[in-house]
């Protein structure tokens, strides 16, 4: 899920910044040849994140998905190999956080003003 979240942004920001045509070029097998038409999606939870993708993918006039294995992505076996090595103790363990898309606005409400005068975020800040 974390290489179709990456790929959403990589996506979105290829967008903001009016790219029309598009290069995907990525490590992971299963993402590049989903997108590439080759393969299938079966796992229900990856499904939103097709859905998403291909919705992003009609914005560009050209877009192209290229797997190239981790063996010749210098940076990305990099980054991989300096993750397995740092040491996680049980104690300091961070659960998953679930984050969604949405395609519709969020609503808040609205936060008063503080009594001490200082914003919201004051004390986070701080």
């Amino acid at each position: 899920m974390a290489e179709y979240e990456a790929c959403i942004l990589g996506l979105k920001l290829a967008i903001d910044i009016n790219v029309q045509e598009l290069l995907v070029i990525g490590d992971s097998d299963l993402l590049v040849h989903q997108f590439s038409g080759e393969w299938a999606t079966k796992n229900t939870k990856i499904l939103p994140y097709m859905y998403c993708v291909q919705e992003l993918m009609k914005r560009f006039t050209k877009i192209e998905f290229k797997h190239v294995p981790r063996i010749q992505n210098e940076f990305a076996d990099a980054l991989a190999t300096l993750t397995s090595m740092i040491q996680h103790p049980d104690k300091n363990f961070i659960d998953h956080v679930p984050v969604g898309i949405h395609n519709q606005p969020a609503y808040c409400s609205h936060v008063e003003e503080e009594i001490d005068g200082n914003p919201w975020f004051h004390d986070i800040k701080e």
